[in-house]
């Protein structure tokens, strides 16, 4: 990122002083703290965060420059400190105030020496961090227990655990003119596509805005563009197998300060209806636990308005079939039951979501006797209603990405909608247009819904059914990888 300003650092360590405090909020926050200390008779100042910088590593440093002689530092003053008296890896110079500002309160501590033109960066940080255990959104049985967590340079050292590539790339940027938000765009160099990586790139620095308060979220609605479309154009991930699955694809990962989600870019439709689990069984299994769950979203998708469509035009079953359909419909309407019960169910997940733990158990037995037993037994919802919307309700929870059940959950009830509306018609038109609206969507240049739409045999056998990982020798051409062979 360029500098908007350059307040060059002046050789009177005094004015220095001044300018700092007064673009650091000295005296206003308590938590940013100035040292002024004298090593080796010289004048200098410390200008640091309080909970950003590990205490032990600096009181190192400062009991090191404690013991210098007087006059020690009357030669190549710089040079000396910054090669020989500060005993610490990540050490940097700058000329420039500004930078000195954003990086003290990013977490580095910043040291100013009287007579200097330059002010010494020591990279000393610490964030508050939890360890790094299952992310709860994509647990397996078997399998590594790590995830990501809200530490950039913890993320990127789980990946790095994983990728011991040579040419694996972290590329640091930072995104908001307050927020200064550290973010990391990753990838094989050798593998993805060089153009890709550009566009990624590109769509990042293009940001302007002040802060990113939810962090990768605000991301991805600033690069993936289509703000009125539901379905997700990024994967998320908390899992470093995950990443570094997707990374010996082609694919490039963004990384961002305080998010223990990382952004895979470019995915498809079928990269939000994999899980890890599928690979992490015989690839027997893994193909049935892939259909099975196949299954069970698209069931979610089309059960409900096929069943209305059916139950209220009985006319288009064949006879064998006729039992399909509610024996009693109820006081209400179908569509107004369906309508109330699909509420009913998103406001109990956003009950659970607030509820703490030890009342979740009475949550959940509230909500099945209300919405459930009493519900029926008064006549308001019927037993073939909460049937057909507990399948629907299942297949949802089954689907492994969340952005991507929320969207289907958008169009189950727009295709309720439609068939209530104008039934068999309804049904055909809202499909057709749920089709074309996902056959008309880009991931940074990537069909949605390839390998389907345009069709590629092999590849939509490998989305259909899990494949042995031996025969999976070839990375998705569709992400034009500079090496296609794995």
């Amino acid at each position: 990122m360029a500098d908007k300003k350059r307040q060059l650092v002046h050789t009177n360590l005094k004015e220095n002083i001044a300018y700092l405090k007064e673009e650091l909020g000295i005296g206003k926050s308590f938590d940013v703290i100035q040292l002024d200390v004298e090593y080796a008779g010289r004048e200098m100042a410390l200008f640091l965060v309080d909970g950003l910088v590990k205490d032990d590593i600096m009181l190192h440093i400062m009991k090191f420059l404690a013991k210098l002689e007087p006059g020690t530092l009357e030669v190549d003053t710089l040079k000396k400190l910054v090669k020989t008296y500060i005993p610490y890896v990540e050490v940097e110079t700058t000329d420039n105030l500004d930078k000195v500002v954003d990086m003290v309160l990013a977490g580095p501590t910043a040291l100013a020496v009287d007579g200097l033109t330059e002010i010494i960066l020591i990279d000393a940080r610490t964030y508050p961090v939890r360890g790094p255990q299952e992310p709860d959104t994509e647990r397996v049985v078997r399998g590594s227990r790590d995830g990501f967590v809200e530490t950039l340079v913890f993320n990127t050292s789980l990946t790095r655990r994983r990728i011991r590539d040579r040419t694996l790339r972290m590329e640091y940027m930072q995104v908001g003119r307050r927020s200064q938000t550290d973010i990391v765009i990753c990838y094989i160099e050798d593998i993805a596509d060089p153009e890709m990586v550009g566009k990624v790139k590109d769509s990042i620095s293009k940001i302007d805005t002040d802060g990113l308060p939810m962090a990768e979220k605000t991301i991805e609605e600033f690069i993936s563009g289509r703000h009125w479309n539901p379905f997700p154009t990024v994967r998320y991930t908390e899992r470093p197998d995950t990443a570094a699955t997707h990374l010996y694809e082609g694919h490039v990962c963004i990384f961002v300060d305080g998010s223990p989600s990382v952004l895979i870019t470019p995915t498809t439709f079928w990269h939000h209806l994999q899980h890890a689990e599928e690979y992490r069984n015989k690839p027997l299994v893994g193909a049935y636990l892939r259909i099975v769950r196949y299954v069970a979203v698209w069931s979610s998708l089309f059960l409900l308005p096929l069943w209305y469509l059916f139950a209220v035009q009985p006319e288009l079953l064949p006879k064998a079939m006729s039992f399909i359909g509610p024996n009693d419909p109820g006081k209400i309407p179908l569509f107004l039951q369906f309508f109330l019960i699909e509420i009913g169910v998103d406001v109990l997940r956003m009950a659970a979501i607030h509820t703490p733990t030890s009342l979740a158990t009475a949550l959940g037995l509230v909500a099945a006797l209300m919405i459930g037993q009493v519900a029926v037994e008064v006549g308001l919802l019927t037993n073939e209603v909460i049937l057909y919307l507990a399948i629907a309700a299942i297949g949802t929870f089954a689907t492994p990405s969340y952005e991507m059940s929320l969207a289907n959950r958008l169009v189950r009830l727009f295709l309720l909608i439609m068939t209530a509306a104008f039934q068999l018609y309804g049904f055909l038109i809202s499909t057709v247009f749920f089709f074309i609206l996902l056959t008309r969507m880009k991931s940074f240049g990537v069909p949605y819904l390839w390998p389907f739409i345009p069709f590629n045999p092999r590849a939509f056998r490998d989305v259909l059914i899990r494949s042995p990982i031996p025969l999976k020798n070839r990375r998705p051409r569709i992400l034009k990888p500079q090496d296609p062979d794995r």
